[in-house]
């Protein structure tokens, strides 16, 4: 064979090679994780952003080699916003065995399907509203509503607002909320803090004019709404027509830019959010240079997708930072036995709501430590932090 021919031969078979190696590489089988979300129905809201941050947060994975050199796929599953179909989805994952399931958005629909995952596998739901026992399979992201509605009853305190009026709905997540308010209001700290009114709603109400009437009657400096969703435009509503011009508080499920442009013509003039640190990023920086980069790693995310960051984005992308660190480190074939341990024993895990130590707060890694107080500012678009971690007023 001459030198020529030779070397076209060579040449051709390098091209070749070079041709299939796109395919090989491509042809890593996907690491699949179920996540079951409300892509319809009432929590749609939250579901379709979570959605896409869990999608954003796989294709950051799969950029650094997804998951041991397998490309990180989360399939999605749509609840409806309903427990019972979020039960069907869950029991037909759970038949397959997997080592993880996310979801879902709402406190209905997590602890309705936690009790499946009794034995495995890990449930890692996106509510902060419930409060999994210490040793399950099911943990929850970001900060427990409790810590939260505590930051914010701290900060009203700490402003001389005692006289507070509350609403809560009929619903699971309701009953939650107020007996979770009516312990912090218990504690030794709030002893000079008095309820006014106790206000009740049905989620599917289409006014609550009266109950908000009952409310102004009672001359409260100060009111807490804790709902989300369409119920919370019910209450802004009737809020607005209402006249009632004094500081409301509720619940970091309404941190949405969506609702936030939805609701504007009728928002509270004084509206505040308890949050969780990702919010501290936008505003002032974080302590520690590990939760810095995380944040920033968040936020840079977000802003190449050409998404502000908001409660739903954030809610998701902490859990699937700490879930992608733990497959890599255990490997894809890492049982749920396995991965509950590891989680269990996770400590100084940097992420965009400061550190997770799943020891001092098992199932959830976060306390009231990661808890701050902002006020939607109409004006801006943007949540302005106005407290120090706990909720105490910055000015303090």
């Amino acid at each position: 064979m001459g030198l020529t021919k030779a070397c076209s031969t060579l040449a051709a078979l390098t091209a070749f090679c070079l041709s299939i190696l796109p395919s090989v590489a491509q042809a890593a089988e996907p690491y699949e994780i179920n996540a079951i979300l409300p892509l319809s129905g009432g929590g749609s809201f939250l579901g379709k952003a979570e959605q896409k941050s869990l999608e954003l947060a796989a294709g950051l994975a799969n950029r650094g080699g997804g998951i041991n050199g397998r490309p990180l796929q989360f399939v999605f599953h749509d609840d409806q916003s309903s427990p019972q179909t979020a039960v069907q989805l869950a029991t037909q994952i759970v038949a397959q065995h997997p080592p993880l399931i996310i979801g879902s958005s709402i406190v209905a629909m997590c602890n309705a399907m936690a009790p499946l995952m009794r034995n495995g596998p890990v449930q890692y739901c996106l509510s902060p509203g419930i409060h999994p026992p210490a040793g399950s399979y099911t943990f929850t992201a970001s900060v427990s509503t409790f810590d939260l509605a505590n930051a914010l009853i701290r900060y009203f305190r700490m402003k001389g607002w005692m006289r507070i009026a509350l609403m809560t709905s009929t619903d699971a997540s309701g009953q939650d909320a107020e007996r979770g308010l009516n312990q912090i209001i218990a504690l030794p700290e709030n002893k000079d803090v008095t309820v006014v009114e106790r206000a009740h709603f049905n989620p599917t109400d289409v006014s609550v004019a009266a109950q908000i009437e009952r409310v102004k009657a009672a001359n409260p400096q100060a009111f807490i709404a804790w709902s989300t969703g369409a119920p919370i435009a019910t209450i802004f509503r009737a809020i607005n027509q209402a006249g009632l011009d004094i500081p409301i508080g509720t619940t970091d499920g309404n941190m949405t830019h969506a609702q936030m442009t939805q609701y504007d013509s009728f928002l509270p003039a004084q509206l505040y959010f308890p949050a969780a640190f990702w919010a501290v990023a936008v505003e002032r920086g974080a302590k520690g240079e590990a939760v810095s980069a995380a944040q920033q790693q968040f936020l840079a995310t977000f802003a190449e997708a050409g998404i502000p960051p908001d409660l739903p984005g954030e809610i998701a992308w902490d859990p699937a930072m700490i879930l992608i660190e733990a497959l890599r480190r255990l490997g894809p074939d890492v049982t749920a036995d396995r991965l509950r341990d590891h989680l269990a024993h996770l400590k100084d895990f940097p992420g965009a709501n400061g550190t997770y130590d799943f020891e001092k707060e098992p199932q959830r890694g976060l306390t009231v430590e990661n808890a701050v107080v902002t006020r939607w500012n109409r004006a801006s678009k943007h949540w302005d932090v106005l407290s120090k971690p706990t909720g105490v007023p910055l000015e303090q």
